[in-house]
This record gives C-alpha cells, structure tokens and sequence, in this order.
C-alpha cells in the first residue's frame, strides 16, 4: 500500500495526497458509511422478527447513537487538530469491528442501546468530519476542495455496494452472524488503511491559504443576530430530520406496501448514484447563485413524497421518486455547505457552520424515532410520508426565506 504523504508531516510543505491512496480513502468511507451507518435498518429487521421489539424501541438505539455521534465531533476534532489523525481513525475501525462482535451477542435493549451509543462515537472518528479534518490539516490546502469532493463521490456509492450485500448475507446467515462479517470489515479493510494516514503535529504552511477574508470578523454574537442565520438553520435541520427518517422507513415501507425484499434493496440501491449523479451535475453545470439551485432542489422533495404517497404501488413511479429524491440529497449536501459563505459571511465559516450542525444533529437524531413513534400510533407509514411532505415543504419555505432575506440585504 502506498503511503499517503510525500512530503512528512511535520516539514515545512504540505503533503500531497496520491491518487491511488486517495482511491483507498475513498473505500474506507464507502466500507465505513456501509456498516456503520446504512446497516441499521436491515439488522434492525432481522432483531425485530427475533425479540419482537417495537420500531421505537429499536430505532430508539439508533437515536441514541446519533446523539453521541453529536456529543464527540468536537473532541474528535481537536484530537485530530493536536496531530492525533492516525491514530483517531485506525483505533476507530478497530473498535467498530470490536462493538460489532459485540452487538452481535445482544439478548437485551440495555446492551443494544449501550453498544450503539459506542458506534455513535465511532462514526464521528471514522467517516467524512474526521476525513475531511485530516485532509485539510496536512494536505495541501489548494487540493484540498478536490480532495474532499472527490471522497464525498466515493462516499455516495455506500448505500448502493453494502445494501444489497448486506441483505446477500442476511440470506444465506443470521443477523448475528451478518454483523461479525461487517465487524471484520472495519478490522481487515478499513484499519490498514487509515493506518497509513501522516500523524503528528504537522499543518500546512501559511502560504497555502488561498481563502479571501473579509475585512470584518463574524463572531457567533453577530452571527446570532441575523435572520438568515436563524432561516438557514431551521432549513438545514428540517431537512436533517426529514432525511435521516426517511432513509432508515424507507426499507421497511416498501414491504409494508407490498414489495418483496429485493425490490426494496434495488429501491435503496438507487440512492447511492442518484446522489452521486447529483453532485456531479453540480459540479459540471456551476453557477454563481446557490439561492436558485437551493429552491429548485428543495422544492424536489414534497413532490417525490407525494408521488410516493399516490403511487405506491407503482414500482416505475417509486423508481423515478427515489431517484429524484437521491439527486436532490446529493446536491443538498453542497447547497448546505455553500449557504454560509453566499448568504451570511466568507469569515468565520467554522465556527458558524458548527454552531448550526450541533443543534440540527441533536435534532436529526430524533428522526427515526418519532417515525417508528408514528407508526406505532397510526399502524402504517402513510402518516409518516404526509408528515415528509409538511416537513420538506417548511423546509423549503425556510429556505427562499433566506434567499429572499439576503437578496434585500446586498
């Protein structure tokens, strides 16, 4: 395996990071977003027929991990930021094989919740903010945006490799016997290569910043203080919520509504390189104004839950909704990441970007929960996608109402 810096960490350049590792990388995300993160619902299926707990009380586990997930970014950080990158990521993988022998030999909800809540932490160490904060550390900073969009490509194919494998495994073995196989995987695979990550307290030089700065700082008083701040944050986490609970129902709502398990693995297949394709077109068709291409994605969502909801037992319809609503997902990913600097502030983007991730993952980890919830109060999904299509249209209010706002203010 080639290693990842050639110029050490701790020199005076920045290293550079080498295609073929870049690849490695780029499997390792796609390995770690696939056991850590799409496996729930699947495993979640085979535990329920198992012990007969309920939805909430499953995808509560779910919600719990994702609120240490929230709880750990920011020490994460600042071990990586103090030079601990390596060793942050590969102890990472391998305590995520560890809890997956572990949640392998549940027999209780205590045990369930407990091993969760360690996969949550570990998703902060091994996925795209830990990634991202060991590139931009010791990479050099004008490949950095490459770099980390060239990864997030990598990272859309997960859902579409380990869905379908995942549910390859669930017939020919047990849920328990599924996640050792997903365990090794973080040991064999992931591990040897966030092994070869450069540690140390190493950074770029100085001179490789190439970012514009505003003659005045933004502080988070000031940031506080703008509607579009608030008009942002409520978008980004009605969107966070609607996301997360609708990925983790959709499987099983496509066998209530009828469809076979395989067809429900194609559906969720397709998400992958819809969000992929997604990014792509926005990279290849640029434009100067994010408030248009926001509006337009945003407004994707309500009409691919209401084809949903009107179809649902037209597979062509949910093929084309699902692949409409993937797109849109990718794309929202850079909209969210664009909106600061376009409608607030080129300065100070750390720091006001965290201050509206913090809420909006508290908040995105309640998701899946309050779905099951709504489930097991109405017996169905339907309520379910009708509260998707409230949702997503506030969101998309929110949203043209920070366009709205920062077009009168320039």
């Amino acid at each position: 395996m080639q290693s990842a810096p050639d110029t050490p960490a701790g020199s005076s350049g920045p290293a550079k990071l080498s295609f073929p590792y870049l690849s490695l990388i780029g499997i390792a995300l796609i390995c770690g977003f696939g056991t850590l993160y799409y496996a729930f619902p699947q495993i979640a299926f085979g535990m329920e027929e198992e012990f007969g707990w309920s939805k909430s009380e499953l995808y509560g586990a779910m919600t719990v991990g994702w609120l240490f997930t929230a709880a750990t970014a920011v020490p994460v950080g600042l071990a990586i930021d103090n030079g601990h990158g390596r060793n942050v990521m590969t102890g990472g993988a391998i305590l995520a094989g560890v809890l997956f022998f572990l949640w392998s030999q549940t027999q209780t909800q205590l045990w369930l919740y407990a091993v969760l809540a360690g996969l949550g932490i570990l998703q902060s160490a091994t996925l795209y903010s830990a990634t991202f904060a060991v590139i931009a550390k010791y990479f050099d900073k004008s490949k950095v945006r490459d770099y980390i969009t060239t990864l997030t490509l990598w990272g859309g194919f997960a859902s579409t490799v380990f869905i379908p494998f995942i549910e390859l495994l669930m017939s020919y073995m047990d849920w328990r016997q599924t996640l050792m196989v997903l365990g090794a995987i973080n040991v064999l695979v992931c591990a040897p290569i966030y092994a070869f990550l450069p540690s140390g307290t190493g950074t770029q030089t100085e001179d490789q910043d190439d970012g514009e700065s505003e003659p005045q700082k933004r502080d988070a008083k000031w940031a506080l203080m703008q509607p579009i701040f608030w008009a942002l944050l409520i978008c980004f986490a009605l969107y966070s919520v609607m996301a997360t609970s609708f990925r983790t129902h959709l499987y099983p709502m496509l066998i209530e509504w009828g469809w076979s398990g395989e067809d429900a693995v194609f559906i969720l297949a397709l998400l992958g390189p819809a969000q992929v394709a997604g990014r792509a077109l926005m990279k290849v068709f640029k434009t100067r104004s994010i408030a248009y291409v926001g509006v337009f994605i945003a407004s994707m969502f309500p009409l691919a839950f209401l084809a949903m909801i009107l179809f649902p037992h037209s597979y062509p319809i949910l093929i084309v909704a699902s692949l409409a609503y993937g797109a849109a997902a990718g794309t929202m990913t850079i909209v969210k990441g664009l909106s600061v600097p376009e409608f607030l502030t080129k300065s100070s983007y750390g720091l006001i970007n965290g201050m509206m991730n913090t809420p909006i993952a508290i908040l995105s980890a309640f998701g899946p929960t309050l779905a099951a919830l709504s489930w097991t109060i109405t017996g169905s999904y339907l309520g379910l996608m009708i509260g998707m299509v409230v949702v997503s249209t506030a969101m998309l209010m929110s949203f043209i109402a920070a366009a709205v706002i920062s077009s009168k203010s320039r």
